[in-house]
């Protein structure tokens, strides 16, 4: 609760009276299923026990004011009849652009001033703007009464996201963020956006590690997978690689091109591993769950080719502690930034004496350690 209270604080501070209501919405993790979102496959992503806070009270006029208390209390301020791209600063335009796409939605309603604080990291993968933006929906809904549920909320953000901010992202994030549920984490079907909570088993803990890899080429290679997955699902006349069967890419897979031919292979086998994973994690089978995380960061490796050495060599540590009571893999975009382990909450201070022992004595790197566990989603707090 302390980062409500400092959010109060800076408030009260700074308008001079007391907010009306608080928001939270969580970041996350993915486990299992990397890159199939665009391909309209399937996901497992969990929230964190790191969120956004957002306190704020309605103004009436047209008139919202924002401070962000991390960036050194920050204001911004604009009119809800001339809402434009921020040129200067890139925080604001996260809140503008769901306020814009509220408007666009034809939602109705007056300013507000508000306060942000956050302890998302930023920069790991962890979908920081994500929470920032489903925060904002949730706060609007709540401030102003408006007739959405939580996946309209994150359809919004991740409009505002791929149109106003100019980030062209998946759907995950945002619905995570907006949906998730203590203890659980959520496969996502990303063509339906049908949701089923997964529950953790107990005693479990996620832990994300973040490389602190500077990540380059990002953008660029993230594009040219992209590009050549579409490619793959048109060699097959098929929408999308969601609808290629493994049998169907086995049969034909020497006439595509072998660049393509791996790019295929890694979604089409990612799909079923994350399918899997929702089964056996159900179940409780952390051995059959590391086995699956296995594959899928040699897939990654390999097949899709997103790892750099320094993001192989933190699984190999962690996967050196844990054996087969957990699974570990590179989760997001790729190129860099962070690692996820689920294991015994027991093995926790193994892993990170390990990781802290080996990892900068052979990369020269400093990792960054988490330890979380998954929360509710998006709502007041």
């Amino acid at each position: 609760m302390v980062m409500k209270e400092e959010a109060q604080q800076v408030f009260e501070e700074q308008f001079g009276y007391s907010p009306a209501l608080t928001v939270r919405a969580p970041g996350r993790v993915n486990l299992i299923g990397e890159h199939t979102d665009y391909n309209d496959g399937f996901v497992l992503p969990c929230t964190i026990n790191y969120f956004t806070v957002i306190c704020g009270s309605a103004r009436d006029d047209r008139i919202v004011r924002v401070i962000a208390a991390d960036c050194d209390e920050q204001l911004d301020e604009f009119s809800l009849d001339d809402i434009q791209h921020h040129d200067t600063r890139s925080w604001p335009n996260y809140v503008r652009g769901v306020i814009r796409h509220l408007q666009l939605h034809g939602h109705a309603f007056n300013g507000a001033d508000l306060v942000i604080k956050g302890n998302v990291p930023q920069g790991a993968g962890v979908s920081s703007s994500a929470s920032v933006e489903v925060a904002v929906g949730t706060f609007f809904k709540a401030l102003y009464d408006l007739p959405l549920d939580g996946k309209q909320i994150a359809l919004l953000s991740q409009e505002a996201e791929n149109r106003f901010v100019g980030c062209n992202c998946g759907i995950m994030d945002q619905l995570i963020s907006a949906l998730g549920e203590e203890g659980h984490a959520l496969l996502i079907d990303c063509r339906t956006l049908n949701t089923q909570p997964v529950h953790l088993p107990e005693g479990t803990a996620v832990i994300i590690i973040n490389s602190n890899f500077k990540r380059t080429l990002v953008g660029s290679e993230y594009n040219t997978r992209r590009q050549q997955c579409e490619a793959g699902a048109r060699f097959f006349n098929k929408p999308m690689l969601r609808d290629v069967t493994l049998d169907e890419f086995e049969a034909r897979q020497q006439e595509l091109d072998p660049e393509v031919a791996k790019r295929v292979r890694h979604i089409l086998t990612e799909n079923a591993r994350t399918l899997e994973a929702a089964d056996v994690l159900a179940r409780g089978d952390l051995e059959r769950l590391g086995e699956l995380m296995a594959q899928s960061h040699a897939s990654m490796r390999d097949d899709f080719e997103i790892t750099v050495p320094q993001i192989d060599t933190l699984v190999e540590i962690v996967k050196g502690v844990i054996g087969s009571r957990g699974g570990v893999r590179m989760t997001g975009g790729g190129f860099g930034g962070c690692i996820v382990a689920l294991v015994p909450e027991a093995l926790v201070p193994d892993v990170q004496e390990a990781v802290a022992e080996q990892y900068e004595a052979k990369t020269g790197l400093k990792e960054t350690f988490y330890v979380c566990k998954p929360i509710r989603g998006a709502g007041l707090y």
